[in-house]
């Protein structure tokens, strides 16, 4: 008996230390979390929220707005229109990818980041078309967010070369394999409708995700959710051309971003930071044995809604959320006239809060 249960014991340590897996994890030292203080301070102000309900689709991630109506993509693929007015939720089409972040160019055309077939077009007529899916002959292997300049250039992340979000499982085990390794493959693009041309801005960041520019078109917003933080880059002035990191060491893993009203930036907290991957920061192997564990005792994220709004200066405006995590996995946010739609990685529907509610 006692020579059954050593081998048993050789092999789960053998299994636990040398089995195969996807990633190569790199150490790094994760900034102390300070948790939620300050600005950050726990509220449960996101209760208010109502559903709307999407009955046989579900995580609507992206989102966007065209006279009075919002448009969301969700998990199945479809592109949705929800009117405010009215109630009424119309799917308009199915990109057979994974459609992610979402906004409209000057001309209206719905602007779709799809983590499987790159950065697609969706004109008013309904005709679905590739913008950009590749750039120096190389596949855009995980098509995250995106936003449009004046000029009308797209800026888009491309969350990670190295894990592309259809060959691994879809873009949250994708994502969760590149939190493990940490190796900096995230990019920010742009693509310019005048030549066609893709091009790149920033590279080596930990899961480039959420992407936003300026009203004035004088810098772009990119999220580091792996890195808890956002830069700036500059894309005229004095600084044009370079970076900064404009808020760091979040409380939790940052997804879309979405330029609002009055100069503010919304962001989605898809969950809160976790105490065991900070400490496996500069532990790579621990990160590897992580991943060997049966799914259920990976880590994973935790339910909790938390949207917050910054300035340009990467001041805290306002912190909305609800520890009980009844619409969780938030995404990001965005502003109607009078609500404010709260956006989900895995929630079953679209939420939102009056704006008057929160103080807006």
């Amino acid at each position: 008996m006692l020579r059954i249960s050593l081998i048993i014991i050789i092999i789960l340590f053998a299994y636990l230390f040398f089995w195969p897996v996807p990633v190569e994890p790199v150490s790094w030292d994760a900034p102390k979390n300070k948790g939620f203080v300050g600005a950050f301070e726990p509220n449960n102000r996101l209760s208010k929220i109502e559903f709307i309900e999407l009955t046989d689709t579900h995580g609507p991630e992206g989102l966007a707005l065209l006279n009075s109506e919002v448009y969301t993509a969700t998990r199945e693929g479809w592109i949705l229109r929800y009117n405010e007015a009215s109630g009424e939720i119309t799917k308009l089409v199915n990109t057979n990818g994974s459609p992610l972040g979402l906004v409209f160019d000057g001309n209206d055309n719905l602007l779709i980041a799809d983590a499987y077939k790159g950065v697609l077009s969706l004109s008013p007529s309904g005709e679905l078309t590739v913008l950009t899916n590749s750039m120096d002959g190389l596949p855009i292997e995980y098509a995250d967010d995106l936003d449009v300049t004046e000029d009308g250039k797209i800026y888009f992340s491309d969350a990670t070369t190295k894990f592309g979000a259809e060959n691994n499982g879809g873009t949250y085990a994708a994502s969760l394999l590149d939190l493990s390794e940490h190796g900096s493959y995230g990019r920010l693009l742009v693509y310019d409708p005048t030549d066609q041309t893709t091009k790149l801005v920033m590279d080596g960041l930990n899961f480039a995700n959420g992407v936003a520019t300026a009203a004035d078109s004088s810098f772009v917003l990119v999220n580091e959710t792996s890195a808890y933080r956002v830069n700036k880059y500059w894309l005229t002035g004095e600084k044009a051309g370079t970076s900064e990191v404009l808020i760091d060491n979040l409380p939790g893993f940052p997804d879309n971003i979405v330029r609002g009203r009055d100069g503010r930036f919304w962001i989605g907290l898809v969950s809160p930071r976790s105490l065991a991957l900070d400490l496996f920061s500069n532990w790579p192997l621990l990160r590897a044995i992580n991943l060997r564990l049966p799914k259920s005792m990976q880590l994973a994220a935790e339910s909790y809604s938390h949207v917050f709004a910054m300035d340009a200066d990467g001041n805290v405006i306002t912190s909305l959320q609800d520890p009980s995590g009844i619409h969780h996995t938030n995404t990001g946010a965005m502003e109607s006239d009078d609500w404010l739609y709260i956006s989900s990685l895995h929630a079953d529907n679209l939420a939102r809060i009056r704006k008057q509610d929160i103080g807006l």
